[in-house]
């Protein structure tokens, strides 16, 4: 018995991922669809919240001890985690370095880029940072929502900062929202970021609900997730994209990268995909059976079951007086987990897609299936079509790999109409 426990334990060390926001809430940017930036109604004082020396030692000394992993894995967002400044990013890899015990310490940026200057890109290629920069796609559709604090623009900035990690070297990849006018562009935008030399891209739905008396009453401009408040209709923000816009958006894409870009341009969605095609481990939370492994440490030390559930009754301790491993494996949180597939509803378990999407984020099922059962996600149908539209191509490509030949020789019989 002692053995099997300690190899569960280790099996959930492998798995567990606590992700950091410094700044909270905070943000230089004052995007229309933004989820977090509202948090600040959460949080005695509101945006003036930083991460203190004592919260980031306790974060980073924390994480090393619970991650039974031979490379660290250290996640920074926001917000925007660049107000912090870049001190406080250097006195961040000192710790590390400190607490590591001889491990490779891998470190993630998510920012809207408005704040990188050369100094910033020498520091972050030095520490061979990943980058995540938030670019939704050509200046018409990047702008609509992405303003500034003063409502202007901010498309121009980003694009320097484009230009400046590519410069000094620095490996990124870009995260652009879908909304629901964008929905309506996928060869627009994929052959913008195409022709930036972007390649490697994640696209992610805007899906926000509209708010209830019990976002009135914390303070907060949109909708709760499901998993909270699930009411009975898809009542949601004018920006959030449409299901079934959303699946043709990804047909859209699709369409381009499997006749041109197999192995030179990596979309995140279609790698994950590619992933469950094989039967492999799902490499995204969303896309998981259960989830409750990646955690959320807030500026004040707070630790949240999700990114998307920061609320009160989703707090499960804080780490500068508690342990991460217990936080994580408390039993509430791990009913956070298993709620994810233990509440999908009948007609998610016979779908036979099922093992792509797994229902889903639990943030997006407020819908009623067609027999009136609730927790349908509200993308399903878009998914649905997606799914079954690449389905055969993606047979292609898992063949052709398990063959032993690269998968780019699939474009080939997609140009000759093979497939």
């Amino acid at each position: 018995m002692a053995g099997n426990t300690e190899q569960k334990t280790a099996r959930k060390k492998l798995l567990a991922h606590l992700m950091a926001k410094p700044a909270g809430p905070a943000c230089n940017l004052n995007c229309d669809y933004c989820f977090y930036l509202e948090k600040e109604a959460l949080f005695p004082g509101g945006s003036r919240g930083r991460m203190s020396d004592e919260v980031l030692e306790a974060y980073i000394r924390k994480a090393a001890e619970y991650q039974a992993v031979p490379e660290l894995l250290y996640a920074w967002q926001g917000g925007e985690p660049t107000l912090m400044g870049i001190d406080f990013f250097r006195k961040a890899v000192e710790l590390e370095k400190r607490h590591a015990g001889g491990r490779r310490v891998v470190n993630t940026l998510q920012t809207n880029g408005i704040l990188l200057d050369d100094e910033w890109c020498r520091f972050l290629a030095g520490n061979k940072f990943l980058v995540g920069l938030s670019l939704d796609g050509p200046k018409d559709i990047h702008d609509r929502y992405r303003k500034d604090r003063r409502g202007e623009p901010t498309f121009d900035r980003v694009l320097r900062a484009v230009d400046r990690l590519k410069e000094h070297g620095v490996e990124f990849n870009v995260l652009a929202c879908v909304t629901r006018e964008s929905a309506k562009r996928p060869l627009d935008i994929y052959r913008f970021f195409k022709k930036q030399g972007v390649r490697f891209i994640q696209f992610t739905p805007v899906v926000e609900r509209m708010p209830d008396s019990e976002c009135d009453r914390l303070g907060l401009k949109l909708g709760l997730p499901a998993a909270i408040d699930a009411g009975d209709e898809p009542n949601v923000t004018l920006w959030s994209v449409k299901p079934e816009d959303y699946g043709d958006f990804l047909i859209g894409v699709f369409d381009e990268w499997v006749r041109n870009d197999i192995g030179s341009v990596f979309i995140m969605n279609l790698e994950w995909l590619i992933g469950a095609w094989m039967g492999m481990p799902p490499a995204s939370c969303f896309l998981s059976e259960r989830c409750g492994q990646a955690v959320i440490v807030e500026h004040n030390g707070d630790v949240y079951s999700c990114d998307h559930f920061v609320y009160p009754q989703y707090r499960l301790g804080n780490i500068l007086t508690e342990d991460p491993g217990e936080m994580i494996e408390s039993e509430k949180q791990l009913r956070f987990g298993a709620v994810k597939e233990e509440a999908l509803p009948k007609y998610c378990r016979e779908c036979d897609v099922l093992f792509a999407c797994r229902g889903e984020c639990p943030k997006h099922r407020f819908l009623k299936t067609p027999d009136g059962e609730p927790g349908l996600n509200y993308l399903c149908a878009g998914y649905r079509n997606f799914f079954n539209y690449v389905r055969p191509y993606l047979d292609a490509i898992v063949q052709t790999i398990r063959m032993g030949y690269p998968a780019d020789k699939v474009m080939e019989l997609v140009r000759k109409g093979k497939i």
